[in-house]
C-alpha cells in the first residue's frame, strides 16, 4: 500500500490509518511528495511529484495507490503505465484526464450549483510562485469534522504548497487502465461533492462516506477498512 498525501500536507496526514494496516499486517509507505512533510527536498512542480511517486513504485510487483485530494493528479500521472499498481483509491480526490490540471478540474468540471469551496477561501498566494493557507479558515474547510486537538495539530504541521503542482497539467492517466474506487465525503468543505461526483464518475467504483475532507483524521477506520479490503482483494 503507497499513500500519497494531498496539497500543503506530508506523510504524517496517514498517522492514525497505517496502524490500522500494520494490525491487519497490510505494510504500506506513506510518501513526503518534495518540500513536503520531513522533505528537505524543493518544491517541484507536477512532474516532480510525479517522478517521486514513479520512484517509490519501481520495481514493486503488487501494490495498491491512495490518493487524497491534491495527490490524485500526482497518481494519475505518476503510476500510469506501471504493471505493479493494481488498484488505485482516490479520496476525495482528482483523477485528472489527460490535459487537466488540479485547478482546471476544481472550476471546469464542478456543476454550476451547489456551495463555493470554503478552501478557495483559505488560500494565499505568494510573489515566489506558493501558496499557503490561512490556519482559522481552513481548519473549517479541511477538518470540519476532526476533534478539535487533532485540527490544530494538522493545521500546524501545513507547508507551502507550489502553484506549478495545482496548475500542472496530466499527460496521462492511470485510471484509464488500472481499476479504480472513489470515496465520496458527502460533507467536504473543501471539495464540493457535486465536483466528486463527476471526478468519481471515471473510477470503477464509487463509495461514500459522511465525513469532511479528511477521513484519515476524522475516521480513519473507514480509510483504513477500504483499503485493507482492497489490499486483500
Amino acid at each position: 500500500m503507497v499513500l500519497v498525501h494531498g496539497a500543503w500536507h506530508g506523510a504524517w496526514c496517514w498517522e492514525k490509518v497505517q496502524p490500522l494496516l500494520d494490525s491487519a499486517g497490510i505494510d504500506s509507505i506513506a510518501i513526503d511528495l518534495p518540500g513536503h512533510g520531513d522533505s528537505t527536498e524543493p518544491l517541484t512542480d507536477l512532474a516532480g511529484d510525479a517522478a517521486a511517486l514513479r520512484k517509490v513504485l519501481a520495481g514493486v510487483d503488487d501494490v495498491v495507490v491512495c490518493a487524497h485530494s491534491y495527490g490524485g493528479v500526482v497518481v494519475s500521472e505518476g503510476a500510469a503505465g506501471l504493471p505493479g499498481v493494481r488498484h488505485l483509491a482516490y479520496l476525495t480526490s482528482f483523477p485528472v484526464a489527460p490535459g487537466e490540471s488540479a485547478t482546471t478540474a476544481a472550476t471546469v468540471e464542478a456543476p454550476r450549483e451547489g456551495p463555493d469551496s470554503e478552501l478557495a477561501n483559505a488560500i494565499r498566494i505568494h510573489d515566489d510562485g506558493t501558496c499557503t493557507l490561512d490556519p482559522t479558515v481552513a481548519i473549517s474547510g479541511l477538518y470540519a469534522d476532526c476533534a478539535p486537538d487533532d485540527a490544530a495539530q494538522a493545521v500546524a504541521r501545513l507547508c507551502k504548497q507550489s502553484m506549478a503542482e495545482l496548475q500542472g497539467v496530466a499527460t496521462q492517466a492511470a485510471w484509464q487502465d488500472v481499476p479504480s474506487t472513489y470515496a465520496i465525503c458527502t460533507e467536504d468543505r473543501a471539495v464540493g461533492v457535486g465536483l466528486q461526483r463527476v471526478l468519481a464518475a471515471r473510477c470503477t467504483h464509487t463509495i461514500e462516506w459522511p465525513t469532511s475532507h479528511s477521513p484519515f483524521l476524522s475516521r480513519p477506520e473507514l480509510v483504513a477498512d477500504l483499503l485493507i479490503d482492497l489490499a486483500r482483494g
